[in-house]
């Protein structure tokens, strides 16, 4: 049986929570389980690959008083504010289960009477509409995190999103509100707070254990913590790389959506640099596809691993 621990943030600084995640993901014990609960004041968060300027109102976000955060998974931009709540599990290889992991989260959930669906590529939806949007990370320890909109603004998450033209033809529907559903909508007592331990009894519940409840505040002045957070909120690691970025290829597939910025080295027909931006899954993918096509010749199209989808679609894409 494995050991359960349960963890809360208090705090509403996107930089301070993800970083107390990471230190977490990266000291995480053979044989547990952490559930970590969180929430983000106004902030826009982006997958590791994103170009945040072709996902979000950067200007406008900031100065209204919000954050641009770049999270280390891959996956969509998506907005957080106080009327929802985050979520992440993280164990080690063997204990880590996605199936499982989701279910806590339906299981929470049924309490009030909702009936939810694993839906997509990462998303949970209820009566047809998105209200939970999922990232996955793999290493020495897996981290698996994601969102449950209960009652979020929806005009703001307007005002700041910006949401691909294809991605909403291909889902069939005219705007990011109309693809998401606040649960508050269909249970108007469910709040982001009141879900808190009904997700901790669900918790308990699916891994048959009693789950310990570490205090938040024995992290947050460590010092790989701060240190943690001051480099993800730094502007080389947020805008940096994409402030010069320019689509010079752009499509989307089953995987997700991607842009490439090329420089070709047109005398000597080589590939200078390449820069891809994505809302794919695998952020590794990306940076192995990025290496491959760095110094390949424009004319013989580069050998790339059997089997990877993202990197054979990127390469066909380049060379077609």
């Amino acid at each position: 049986m494995s050991r359960l621990q349960v963890i809360i943030s208090p705090q509403y600084d996107p930089f301070l929570n993800r970083a107390v995640e990471h230190y977490l993901t990266e000291r995480q014990e053979e044989g547990v389980v952490t559930m970590y609960l969180w929430k983000n004041q106004r902030t826009v968060v982006i997958g590791y690959n994103q170009n945040p300027y072709a996902e979000c109102n950067v200007k406008l976000l900031l100065d209204e008083g919000g954050h641009l955060m770049r999270r280390g998974t891959g996956g969509g931009a998506v907005y957080h504010d106080l009327g929802n709540i985050n979520f992440s599990f993280i164990a080690d290889k063997e204990t880590y289960d996605v199936r499982k992991q989701l279910s806590v989260i339906q299981d929470a959930l049924l309490a009030y009477g909702l009936k939810t669906e694993i839906s997509g590529r990462n998303d949970l939806t209820c009566e047809g509409r998105k209200f939970s949007g999922n990232a996955f990370s793999k290493g020495k320890n897996n981290l698996h995190h994601g969102t449950i909109l209960i009652k979020t603004d929806g005009a703001m998450m307007q005002r700041y999103l910006i949401v691909d033209k294809a991605k909403l033809l291909k889902n069939g529907v005219k705007s990011v509100a109309s693809r998401v559903i606040n649960l508050s909508e269909l249970v108007p007592d469910l709040t982001s707070e009141s879900i808190k331990q009904p997700l901790i009894a669900s918790f308990e519940k699916v891994y048959g254990g009693k789950a310990q409840l570490l205090d938040f505040d024995t992290f947050i002045n460590k010092r790989e913590v701060q240190a943690i957070r001051e480099e993800i909120s730094s502007h080389d690691f947020l805008f940096g790389r994409w402030e010069q970025f320019k689509t010079t290829k752009k499509a989307r597939f089953p995987w997700g959506g991607v842009e490439i910025a090329l420089q070709v080295d047109e005398a000597n027909a080589l590939i200078k640099d390449v820069q891809i931006a994505s809302d794919c899954l695998e952020p590794e993918a990306i940076a192995q596809a990025e290496q491959l096509l760095r110094g390949a010749s424009t004319k013989v199209m580069p050998e790339y691993p059997c089997g990877n989808e993202i990197i054979h679609d990127i390469v066909q894409m380049i060379y077609s």
